[in-house]
């Protein structure tokens, strides 16, 4: 990790990268690479598909740096890694259908609520919330992370994760009562 010593930031990571430095790269991939590659296993069991997601997160990240907004990278790149997986398992079950005809099992409830915040009505309210607010619920509520897990994850305060996820909660609301003008039958 020559010129990027172990405690830069991720944000000069980023910034390097951005500017083509692969050494800031390997330093990224080296600090994130353990707990995405971790996460990834929780949701997929072919340790194959978890590997070459793994590297499409951070090609992505190579391609991507200068988009990057924020001093800590964790939530992006886990959004990055969850996007790739959901990719990796449609291009899996697109060949499956094709190669071998078999008929494709029913997917499994975690995929269909993933694909309900990402396509339905939440998605649609999560994406009028602001980044921060949506950064906190995903961790907390999709990923199932503590307060704790997701305050190092995001670079911030236990007391403003926890801040966060009201108002985020309160959004939401909100939002999905502009969708759905209709109660929302107790759901808090």
């Amino acid at each position: 990790m020559r010129g990027h010593p172990e405690d830069a930031t991720d944000a000069a990571l980023l910034r390097a990268v951005a500017r083509g430095d692969s050494a800031a790269l390997a330093a990224l991939y080296d600090r994130h690479s353990g707990w995405l590659h971790t996460r990834l296993t929780r949701r997929c069991a072919d340790p194959e598909v978890v590997r070459e997601v793994l590297q499409d997160t951070f090609v992505t990240v190579w391609r991507s740096a200068a988009s990057h907004r924020g001093a800590e990278a964790g939530g992006w790149l886990w959004t990055i890694a969850a996007r790739r997986l959901v990719d990796a398992r449609r291009m899996q079950e697109r060949v499956e259908r094709v190669e071998y005809a078999v008929p494709v099992p029913a997917p499994s409830a975690e995929d269909r609520v993933l694909a309900g915040l990402e396509y339905g009505d939440v998605g649609t309210a999560l994406d009028r919330i602001s980044p921060e607010l949506r950064e906190v619920l995903r961790a907390t509520v999709v990923d199932g992370l503590s307060t704790r897990e997701t305050a190092r994850l995001l670079g911030i305060p236990e007391g403003t994760v926890k801040t966060r996820a009201m108002r985020a909660r309160a959004e939401l609301r909100a939002a999905l009562a502009q969708l759905d003008p209709s109660p929302l039958g107790g759901l808090a």
